[in-house]
């Protein structure tokens, strides 16, 4: 395994309820980043309509500057708490899906700069691995620290 993490690229999707500051949740996204990540970080904004018409913006982005990528899973390694990451370890199977790291964040902790798993609301992350088997990526998630 060589030392350069061979990530192709992150997604970032979260949607900005009617009841929610849209400046705020990119803010929260962000904070989940390196700030090396965070100034360069655009997201595309997409109306969309709730059940009961009520306004969404669907914030995503795409973060594909390779060498800077490995610092994002140092970053989340060295955020999460280690009952997070317990829980991921256990659940790893329901994470990966064709050479894709599926990880979802708390709104409301990012915004605080905290790093914590949810499932509801949550600020979506994909971690797209270029040509790596399930084993490969449970071994980079140990060696950046996202796993115990």
């Amino acid at each position: 395994m060589s030392s350069k993490l061979p990530i192709g690229y992150i997604d970032i999707r979260v949607s900005a309820h009617a009841t929610e500051d849209a400046a705020k949740v990119e803010v929260a996204a962000k904070n989940l980043f390196p700030a090396e990540l965070q100034e360069t970080l655009l997201f595309q904004k997409t109306k969309l309509s709730g059940h009961h018409s009520n306004p969404i913006i669907l914030l995503t982005a795409k973060l594909t500057e390779r060498k800077l990528l490995p610092l994002v899973l140092k970053k989340f390694g060295t955020g999460i708490d280690t009952l997070d990451k317990e829980q991921l370890n256990q659940n790893i199977a329901l994470h990966l899906e064709k050479g894709n790291l599926y990880l979802r964040f708390d709104k409301q902790a990012a915004v605080l700069g905290l790093l914590k798993f949810t499932q509801n609301d949550p600020l979506h992350i994909k971690v797209h691995f270029k040509n790596q088997t399930v084993e490969e990526i449970i071994a980079l998630a140990k060696q950046t620290g996202l796993l115990p």
